[in-house]
């Protein structure tokens, strides 16, 4: 390793960074400091990084975009966490499912369960794994225990696989043998403040940490925190169904098939087609809103413990458990409630400057947790079937008509006379109900979501270059490196019948679904003419159980004409492989079946099925020519009339099984220490994106009728009884472009303040033969972020400003689409220390104007969160 170059970026209590993310390892220049060493505003190049390379490297030489938030901007941000400080990195997006989960990505095609982003602790991933991403930081570190955290907004796929085409997140956690003592956080504050929902509602969270060296090669710490409140509530009513029955003249509150975003049982496959009075209505089933199905009461409960050994100086061996129970709101196609969800995680690392190695296991049980749309349908069917709740509407509307009742009248009339019985929310038999289908792992008659999963990964790599130093350097040039990996992933699931089964031929479909994934990587680089130009290559190969193997490479150059300019390129390429979810599963779910797109689970479907876009297209057509037709001739003759005449709308399904996703990425940047010192980093970056083969979701559904002419497949997809609904997972046939790049500054003023300005930009530049079917590009096309503080404004207090702002973008998801507005918040904090006594007070609030907003539609309105954090041991 090359030694550290003083004048540049600040750093503030940080040192030499450990290599490839392990612990941190005690150096030279990391020696303790006085009280007046630390008080010293040091300044230096020597900001450490390593996720970019997998090696230690100036941040400022790194080949490809990092992101890095340092002890000192974590001291100085106004948000409630480490965590939440993240939605100020220059080039990040981050929305918000729950006040206690949040998603973070980066370059676009956000969604609420991103899985083309991997979340990292120590190097550890730390996703659920049926999900196939991270629930924000539940399995992650503590504020007393957060080190530092870095970003890789870009593809990194190459060197980590693991999917991580959009790039990743790595949190740095404190050495017990580095910071040692007891550190206590108590943060209290408020939400809900002017909510028109509910009253103001406490929140509080409460960290314990502590760390001890009981030998000079033996040290441990325990970790804790009990978080409480009361979640981010959504309540959008934007109909989702306008047009529903613009035919008949019915529309706003008279339309019988009204779909508000946040009311779910009266989505399409609650809906029937009744014939009233000689013409074709579409009628939904009532439904309930999101507030009348969920407890928005939150908690998570963290916990974890590590006992590190010194085998020598510089190498160590760690095992870290972590564990969290939580209770939350959580959405991926639809939203669910989170309860008694635990996940734990077991992982033995090894960590030296030549050898890095770490096996964990990740567990996964949902607990009671349920889908919040299947609970709110099968309240309804329970107390009254579809079939019946339509006769009785169709009995009551003709009884209405004939006494004289307006269309809309006798269709308001119908709904009351249908839902007689049903259970109203708040009431003690509507609870016991809701608490019935909780415990139903059926979503056809409940919502229970049972899944208990695992994750057995494994790890290695070998610092080739670094050995060979060590040894003499013999065998390899003074200017080059040498680094090689491989790594093995196994999933594990415990099929319930529902949302899993084992498709393999021959065994049974509760026993044990295993779903592996083995690789490695081999990277070269050479530092030329004084290290004024580093080169590396990487080539990276996978294979994944059901696919052939992918390679990834990936190529970067860094030119450093002085220590304080740096210009970057890079080219790299990326794979992502379907999620457990996308390829397994097996979800009967408001009469639509999701199944993945693995031909063990769907084979036959395919190719037997049509599109459900021309299937409501047809369906549309055949109502509006029903109820356009005045001759006298009876409704069935009028229904075969209008399928003959609009059953060539029908669209066969032209999809397939799925495939691996597939990125290449183009990046350049520049990246300066400029002015006195080097107190001002400047840092550009640009990207260019192919994106192909899309993991995305389609709508078919396949007629029950043996008979192959179209006539009567037009017959069959007519009407809902005849037909087997499914949504499938597949490959978008669309290539996507996308651009975009990002400005960052960042100024150390001499007399302590610490200022920050970011611009991102993102766009979808074109969509080769576009079907439509790809992901949501669902980023805004700029935001930026400003931020001003300074730990020591007056004498020991401080304060601390954040402001962001992003411009509105459509949102295409399965739940909703249309547009997001554009929003901004302020944020920002008052702290005072106390020496004597190591304590720290936080005065702070997010979205300190409390100017509600959703960050992605069918999501929660957010509000100001304002709090009040007490630390003691920092």
């Amino acid at each position: 390793m090359r030694p550290e170059t003083v004048l540049g970026v600040v750093v503030i209590g940080v040192g030499l960074a450990r290599p490839v993310m392990a612990q941190q390892q005690p150096t030279q220049e990391r020696r303790p400091r006085a009280a007046a060493d630390t008080a010293r505003k040091d300044v230096s190049l020597g900001e450490v990084v390593v996720s970019a390379s997998k090696v230690e490297e100036s941040i400022l030489q790194s080949p490809v975009t990092v992101e890095k938030l340092s002890p000192r901007q974590l001291r100085l941000t106004p948000a409630p966490s480490f965590f939440d400080a993240i939605e100020h990195i220059k080039g990040v997006q981050v929305i918000t499912p729950s006040l206690s989960f949040k998603v973070i990505n980066a370059r676009g095609f956000t969604n609420t369960t991103n899985v083309r982003f991997v979340q990292l602790v120590d190097g550890i991933d730390n996703q659920a794994p049926h999900i196939g991403g991270p629930i924000g930081n539940v399995l992650g570190p503590s504020d007393l225990d957060i080190n530092t955290v870095e970003i890789v907004p870009g593809t990194a796929a190459a060197l980590y696989g693991l999917n991580a085409i959009n790039g990743l997140a790595n949190f740095t956690t404190k050495n017990p043998f580095l910071t040692e003592g007891l550190s206590v956080q108590q943060k209290t504050g408020i939400n809900h403040v002017n909510d028109p929902n509910t009253g103001a509602r406490p929140f509080s969270e409460t960290s314990v940490r502590y760390a001890k060296a009981l030998t000079p090669k033996l040290a441990f710490k325990v970790n804790g925190t009990y978080l409480r409140g009361y979640d981010w509530i959504a309540n959008d009513q934007t109909e989702l169904n306008p047009a529903g029955n613009a035919t008949t003249g019915l529309v706003g509150a008279d339309n019988p098939a009204r779909d508000p975003v946040n009311s779910y049982g009266n989505e399409s496959s609650n809906r029937s087609n009744l014939t009233l009075g000689g013409k074709s209505y579409s009628v939904a089933r009532t439904g309930y809103n999101e507030q009348d199905v969920v407890d928005y009461h939150l908690q998570t409960i963290r916990y974890d413990a590590a006992l590190h050994y010194k085998l020598t100086p510089r190498a160590e061996l760690a095992y870290t458990y972590r564990g969290a129970i939580l209770d939350n709101v959580y959405q991926r196609s639809n939203r669910f409630r989170l309860e008694d969800y635990r996940l734990q995680q077991h992982a033995l690392q090894l960590t030296s400057p030549v050898v890095q190695a770490r096996v964990y296991l990740t567990q996964e049980n949902t607990g009671k947790s349920y889908n919040l749309r299947s609970a709110a349908e099968n309240l309804d069917r329970s107390v009254k079937p579809d079939a019946q709740w339509n006769e009785d509407y169709r009995g009551a509307w003709n009884t209405a008509v004939g006494q004289g009742q307006t269309v809309a009248q006798a269709h308001a009339t119908a709904r009351a006379a249908a839902d007689a019985g049903r259970l109203q929310p708040g009431t003690p038999e509507f609870q016991q109900r809701l608490t019935t289908l909780a415990t139903i792992n059926n979503w056809d008659q409940g919502a229970a979501l049972r899944v208990q999963a695992e994750m057995l990964h494994a790890e290695g790599q070998v610092n080739i270059g670094q050995a060979v130093r060590q040894a003499g350097g013999r065998g390899l040039p003074a200017w080059a490196d040498l680094l090689v990996g491989a790594d093995h992933r196994t999933y594990f699931i415990q099929p319930d019948g529902n949302y899993f089964i084992n498709p393999e031929k021959g065994r049974d479909p509760y026993s044990t679904l295993t779903y592996g994934k083995t690789g490695g990587f081999v990277q070269a680089g050479a530092h030329l003419l004084g290290d004024k130009i580093r080169l590396t290559a990487t080539l990276r190969a996978d294979k994944n159980d059901y696919f052939s193997t992918r390679f990834n490479p990936r190529l970067t150059a860094v030119y450093s004409p002085t220590q304080h300019h740096n210009f970057r390129v890079s080219y790299q390429s990326g794979y992502r492989f379907p999620s457990l979810f996308e390829g397994f599963s097996n979800v009967n779910s408001g009469q639509v079946k999701r199944i993945g797109g693995l031909r063990v689970m769907s084979d036959g479907v395919f190719e037997n099925s049509y599109l459900r876009s021309s299937i409501d297209a047809y369906n549309t057509a055949v109502t509006a020519a029903i109820n356009a037709n005045t001759t006298s001739t009876s409704t069935d003759e009028k229904r075969k009339q209008a399928i003959a005449q609009n059953q060539g709308r029908l669209v066969k399904n032209p999809y397939t099984y799925l495939r691996p996703e597939y990125v290449k990425s183009l990046e350049m940047g520049y990246k300066a220490a400029l002015l006195a010192e080097g107190r001002l980093l400047l840092d550009v970056d640009f990207y260019y994106n192919s994106y192909r083969d899309f993991i995305a979701q389609v709508e078919a559904y396949v007629p029950k009728t043996t008979a192959t002419d179209l006539n009567s497949i037009a017959t069959a997809l007519s009407n809902r009884a005849t037909q087997d609904r499914y949504r499938l997972w597949t490959n978008a046939q669309s290539q996507v472009y996308n651009y975009g790049g990002s400005l960052g500054l960042r100024y150390d003023v001499a007399s302590g303040y610490l200022a920050g300005a970011n611009v991102t930009y993102a766009r979808l530049d074109r969509t080769k033969s576009g079907d439509g079917l790809e992901d949501g590009f669902n980023t805004p096309r700029w935001a930026y972020n400003l931020s001003l503080g300074n730990e020591k404004v007056y004498k020991n207090f401080g304060f601390g400003l954040n402001y962001r702002w992003q411009a509105r973008y459509y949102s295409q998801t399965f739940l909703v689409s249309g547009y997001v507005p554009a929003y901004s918040t302020l944020d920002a904090q008052v702290s005072y220390v106390l020496p004597a006594p190591n304590l720290r007070f936080k005065l702070g609030a997010t979205n300190i104007l409390n100017n509600y907003y959703v960050s992605f539609l069918g999501g929660p309105s957010v509000g100001g969160l304002y709090y009040l954090s007490v630390t003691y041991g920092l």
